[in-house]
């Protein structure tokens, strides 16, 4: 019997298998969850049905989180098909490339709107729509980054949006403790992923954390989904409202020059 063997739950956030929405989902299928699926576009879903079927998904759903109707949808007709589910994942995120380019001081006010709206508001409305099909005891899980605490370089206006998303994690774990229902983060270190693409010099994040990082190296797409599975699973059941790192030591270190 696995970890999660007997329990469903859906995985927002997956674009192709570099994702680390991807590799949470291998570890959860790995230890017997049933997995629902959700796609942005028909560009997207051409990359995500594969791979969602590829772990037995027959829930592959479409749902753009910028619209409650599409998150509402989503949750409708998970309840349809399974009435209640265990944990929901949330690895969704999005800053126009040219607001994460220039200085902060220059970003639009549309695109702080956008980085706000899509990287931290939706999780809040994932949760408002997942809680009437939450089973007690159920977790809810998405994805940080140092930069929600720290001055990262060209992280720009997804580090303000990730602040957002932080303190998202203590107000949510705070309302939905009495109902049993857990609310975590996971801070990853830099992984090579869509999301990472529009970050500037990135490669220069990687080599930061092979010189400076404890473990001398960035994480893997399976490390964070190995920890992603603990936090969703029984195993974490006395753990809520905590932003858990996964970036091979590199939050505690201090670089200088």
């Amino acid at each position: 019997m696995g970890l999660m063997s007997g329990k469903r739950g859906v995985v927002f956030g997956v674009a192709n298998d570099m994702s680390i929405a991807w590799g949470i989902a291998q570890q959860l299928r790995a230890h017997g969850a049933e997995i629902a699926f959700t796609y942005l576009n028909e560009a997207l879903e051409k990359r995500v049905r594969p791979l969602a079927e590829s772990l037995g998904s027959e829930l592959i759903l479409p749902c753009d989180v910028a619209k409650d109707e599409d998150i509402e949808a989503v949750f409708t007709e998970i309840g349809k098909r399974w009435g209640k589910i265990d944990f929901v994942v949330h690895a969704v995120a999005y800053a126009n490339r040219e607001d994460l380019k220039q200085p902060f001081s220059q970003t639009s006010r549309e695109g702080f709107l956008l980085a706000l709206d899509i990287s931290a508001y939706s999780f809040v409305a994932v949760t408002r729509y997942a809680i009437p099909v939450m089973n007690e005891g159920g977790s809810i899980l998405t994805m940080s980054y140092l930069g929600a605490v720290r001055y990262v370089p060209n992280y720009n206006v997804m580090g303000v949006a990730k602040a957002a998303l932080e303190s998202s994690v203590l107000y949510l774990a705070a309302e939905l403790g009495e109902k049993g229902i857990r609310v975590n983060a996971i801070s990853a270190g830099p992984i090579k992923t869509l999301a990472a693409s529009g970050i500037a010099n990135f490669k220069a994040k990687i080599k930061l954390m092979d010189d400076y990082a404890p473990l001398r190296r960035t994480v893997t797409q399976d490390e964070v989904g190995k920890s992603s599975l603990y936090l969703l699973s029984d195993l974490s059941s006395g753990v809520t409202g905590e932003v858990h790192y996964v970036d091979a030591g590199f939050n505690f270190v201090v670089v200088s020059g």
